[in-house]
C-alpha cells in the first residue's frame, strides 16, 4: 500500500490545507494527515481539537486518516512505514524553508522523499494565522475554513 503523510500544525485547518489534502489523497492509496503536537508552537487549538476538526473536514474521504504525533517528522515517518512526505507551497519563501527541511528530513531518514504541491492560486494568501485573526475580529470564515468546522473556529474566539 502506497502511504503518503501530510504533516502540519493545522491551527486551524484551512481551505488551503484541504486543497492539498484532496489532491494528495488522489495520488496515493492512503494519506495520513499528521497533526504536530508541539508545545513550543503555542497553538490556539489543542492537538485533540485540531485532530477532531480535521476528522470532521475529511469525513467521507475514505483513504484519509488523521493522527497526531510529536517529535521529528522524519522519525514519525519511520513509524508509519511511509516514505513519502507531502508539503504545500504558497510562495518562494515557503520553498526556501521547505527545501531546507526536506534535506534535513532526508539526512535523518534516507528513505524519505518529499513531494511539493503548489497551492491553488485561490489560496496563495491563506494561512492559519490569518484565519485566527479573522476569527478574533468576528469576520465571516466562509471560504477560509471547511464549512464543517466554521462554527468551531468562530466559537473559540467568542
Amino acid at each position: 500500500m502506497n502511504t503518503f503523510v501530510y504533516p502540519g500544525t493545522f491551527d486551524p485547518v484551512t481551505e488551503g490545507h484541504m486543497d492539498i489534502i484532496k489532491r494528495a489523497s488522489s495520488l496515493c492509496d492512503r494519506l495520513v494527515v499528521a497533526v504536530l503536537d508541539n508545545n513550543a508552537k503555542n497553538s490556539v487549538f489543542s492537538v485533540e481539537e485540531r485532530v477532531d476538526m480535521l476528522k470532521l473536514a475529511t469525513a467521507g474521504m475514505d483513504n484519509v486518516d488523521v493522527e497526531s504525533f510529536s517529535g521529528l517528522t522524519a522519525e514519525y515517518m519511520k513509524l508509519t512505514g511511509s516514505k513519502t512526505l507531502v508539503r504545500g507551497l504558497r510562495a518562494v519563501s515557503d520553498f526556501d524553508y521547505e527545501l531546507q527541511i526536506a534535506f534535513l528530513n532526508k539526512s535523518i531518514n534516507p528513505d524519505l522523499d518529499t513531494i511539493f504541491l503548489l497551492a491553488n492560486q485561490n489560496h496563495l494568501y491563506l494561512s492559519s494565522s490569518m484565519v485566527r485573526d479573522l476569527a478574533k475580529h468576528k469576520a465571516d470564515l466562509t471560504g477560509f475554513v471547511p464549512e464543517s468546522i466554521k462554527e468551531i473556529v468562530a466559537e473559540k474566539f467568542r
